[in-house]
């Protein structure tokens, strides 16, 4: 929460703003002063308004809020910079929702590592209803990611993000490769 900055010093002091008569008495001057202290955080802000809506640039945690805002969740366990750059790509995440290219996107973000998607592609449509779907078992993907030598990865916690994802009638399976990919 934002409270008072020591020696913030407002750049639009109310005392100035009075009549002539009013800034030669000083107890309105001394009421003034202690409202210029109380209100420098608040216009400090809305003066660098659009750095607070800028993820790269926000406080952490304003990071946060703008997170809620955009509906993304952040993990409390990530770097600083990976929720930052999550909620920066969050709309762009958001507008491939549902397609090969934004499940991989979102993979990437999380894990940081490569990722390599395998879709069975097959779709059909038909006027009865309870037709078998193509393939041999429906629609799968099978998501490998490809990390450096020595990281670690909840791939439980890949599971679930995939699941929520992905489209629900689609099986998914999640590999994780605990080395770099191989050109």
């Amino acid at each position: 929460m934002r409270g008072a900055v020591p020696g913030l010093a407002t750049p639009y002091p109310i005392g100035t703003l009075l009549p002539a008569i009013f800034q030669e008495d000083q107890a309105a001057m001394r009421l003034t002063a202690g409202l210029d202290e109380v209100l420098a955080p608040a216009i400090s802000t809305i003066d660098c308004l659009a750095a607070y809506l800028d993820p790269m640039l926000a406080p952490d945690d304003f990071v946060l809020w703008l997170a809620d805002w955009f509906g993304t969740v952040l993990d409390e366990n990530w770097p600083a910079d990976r929720r930052r750059a999550a909620v920066a790509r969050s709309v762009a995440l958001y507008r491939q929702a549902g397609t090969v290219a934004g499940l991989r996107a979102l993979v990437e973000l999380v894990t940081g590592g490569a990722v390599e998607i395998t879709d069975s592609g097959g779709t059909t449509w038909s006027e009865a209803p309870n037709t078998a779907l193509p393939g041999r078992a429906g629609p799968l993907v099978e998501i490998r990611v490809f990390l450096p030598a020595g990281h670690r990865l909840d791939v439980k916690a890949i599971n679930d993000l995939v699941a929520a994802a992905k489209p629900a009638h689609v099986a998914h399976r999640v590999e994780v490769s605990e080395h770099d990919r191989l050109p």
